[in-house]
């Protein structure tokens, strides 16, 4: 029992540290240092990814019930995945003027809502409404190069796609296809990792995996939606 509580707390401060993430990312991000700051997002994510299946192994539940990882991992998450993906938006700009500031300003609001909201997940864990996944979306913002105006319309539909009831393939809780899903986000991650590293210019072959792993997980949940309709 007391071995199994040491390895409740461990997975607690596992989790905790992405927060340590966060400040390492905001540091970066004040001094301009994109390329760390895309790093530190990165291992934020890789922590988020990890610490759910380390916590249902040790039982954090049960053995350090107290401390509830689903609010750690909320709290962080928001951190990393809303509040600096917003503050990235304002700070490069990636949307000039007072356009970009309402455009971070609903980034910050909508997903609060999806934060807040109780039927997010499905039984068979999918999202329902936008993840609010926006450490990913400024990434491909960036890298892309893309107008102001396609960027204001890309983020603008998914604030609106927060509160339309589609569903979104999670990579690892959904089980149909779930190898070929994980083979694809961790190619995907590679390919962002070197992308930073080589400063923000993507190969060929990195541009290809960029853009083929999000279409291929729009795709898998398009076919949940689909599925779900008829």
């Amino acid at each position: 029992m007391q071995v199994r509580k040491i390895g409740a707390v461990i997975v607690h401060l596992f989790t905790a540290s992405g927060v340590v993430c966060t400040l390492l990312a905001f540091m970066a991000l004040s001094d301009q240092a994109i390329g760390a700051f895309f790093l530190w997002l990165g291992l934020a994510l890789f922590i988020d990814a990890a610490d759910g299946p380390l916590a249902r192994f040790v039982d954090t539940k049960t053995h350090l019930a107290r401390f509830s990882g689903e609010y750690l991992d909320l709290i962080i998450d928001y951190l990393n995945y809303v509040a600096l993906p917003a503050f990235f938006i304002v700070s490069l700009p990636v949307i000039d003027g007072a356009i970009g500031s309402v455009a971070a300003a609903l980034i910050l609001l909508t997903s609060l809502f999806h934060f807040s909201d109780t039927s997010s997940k499905t039984s068979d864990g999918y999202f329902v409404g936008f993840p609010a996944i926006w450490n990913v979306v400024v990434f491909y913002l960036y890298v892309f190069n893309l107008y102001e105006m396609v960027a204001l319309a890309i983020i603008l539909t998914l604030c609106l796609l927060t509160f339309i009831p589609i569903r979104w393939v999670h990579p690892f809780r959904v089980k149909k296809l779930r190898a070929i899903t994980a083979v694809v986000v961790v190619l995907g991650a590679l390919a962002a990792v070197t992308t930073v590293i080589g400063g923000f210019h993507p190969r060929l072959i990195e541009t290809v995996v960029l853009i083929c792993a999000p279409v291929y997980l729009i795709g898998v949940s398009m076919k949940r939606n689909l599925a779900e309709t008829d």
